[in-house]
C-alpha cells in the first residue's frame, strides 16, 4: 500500500500529565487501536531563512501559514524512503502535501534543489520549487524528533489520535543519518496528545476529554523550540529585522 501523500485535516492539540496517561490509554483502547507501527520514533527536520521568518510569521497566528519539513519514520540508510513536505494552515484547516523519496535523492535534492518531477505530483513539485523562491536563505535549521504512538478506528479513517513522548530538538548535526538524539524541548511537560479530524469528534471522545477535564492547547514543537531556545539566546534575529 502507498503511503498517503496529500491530507486536509483540522489538527488539534491537548497535553495529558504523565500520571493520567496510562489510565487515559486504558479508557481510549476501548473505543480505538494502536496503528501497525506501535511506539516508534519521529524525526522532522524544518526549513526556514537565517532570520527564521517562517516560524515567526507562525507564531502571529495569521489565517494563512506554512512549514517546509523533511520527515523521517527511523533513522535512514541511502535508500530509506523519507518525506519532503509542504504543511500549510488556512483557517484552522491543515493542508499537507509530500514527496516520497530515497533518502539518497533527498540528499542530492539538498545540493541541487531540484527533484526529478513526478507527474502524478505535479502540484506538489511546483509549490515547493515557489517556496525556495520567495525564501531566498532557506535551509535545514532545527531538528526535531518524538516517540509516537498512534491510535485509529476503522469506522472513521478522518480521526485519529497520536501520542508524543520526549519531544527533543537539536540545531547542530543536521543530518537525519545520525539518529534522534537531542535535548528535551519541555522537560516539564506531560505527553502531547494531537487529534486529527475532519469533521466533529465523535460522542465518546468529547466524554473522555470531559472525563479527564482536557482542554486545547496551542503548543507547537518548533514554536517551543524556537522561543526557548533559538530566540532566547539569538535575541539579535529579532531585533535586526525590519
Amino acid at each position: 500500500m502507498k503511503a498517503k501523500k496529500e491530507f486536509k485535516r483540522k489538527e488539534h492539540k491537548y497535553m495529558i500529565d504523565k500520571n493520567l496517561y496510562d489510565q487515559f490509554i486504558t479508557d481510549l483502547k476501548k473505543h480505538m487501536s494502536i496503528d501497525k507501527y506501535g511506539l516508534h520514533t519521529i524525526m522532522s527536520l524544518y526549513y526556514d531563512t537565517d532570520d527564521f521568518l517562517l516560524i515567526r510569521r507562525s507564531m502571529e497566528k495569521p489565517t494563512y501559514k506554512e512549514k517546509l519539513r523533511v520527515r523521517s519514520y527511523q533513522t535512514p540508510s541511502k535508500d530509506t524512503i523519507v518525506f519532503l513536505e509542504l504543511k500549510k494552515k488556512i483557517q484552522g484547516t491543515v493542508y499537507k502535501r509530500r514527496i516520497e523519496l530515497p533518502y539518497k535523492d533527498y540528499l542530492r535534492f539538498e545540493t541541487t534543489k531540484t527533484l526529478s518531477q513526478n507527474t502524478e505530483q505535479i502540484q506538489t513539485y511546483r509549490e515547493i520549487d515557489w517556496v525556495y523562491k520567495r525564501y531566498k536563505t532557506l535551509k535545514p535549521r532545527v531538528l526535531i524528533a518524538y516517540d509516537r504512538l498512534s491510535f485509529f478506528t476503522p469506522e472513521d479513517s478522518d480521526f485519529r489520535v497520536t501520542f508524543d513522548h520526549n519531544i527533543r530538538f537539536r540545531t547542530h548535526d543536521l543530518s537525519l543519518n545520525n539518529g534522534s538524539y537531542g535535548k528535551l524541548v519541555a522537560p516539564e511537560a506531560g505527553v502531547l496528545m494531537e487529534v486529527k479530524v475532519l469533521g466533529a469528534y465523535p460522542l465518546w471522545f468529547v466524554d473522555l476529554l470531559n472525563k479527564y477535564h482536557l482542554r486545547k492547547t496551542s503548543f507547537s514543537k518548533y514554536s517551543q523550540t524556537y522561543t526557548r531556545y533559538i530566540h532566547k539566546h539569538n535575541i539579535e534575529v529579532m531585533t535586526h529585522v525590519s
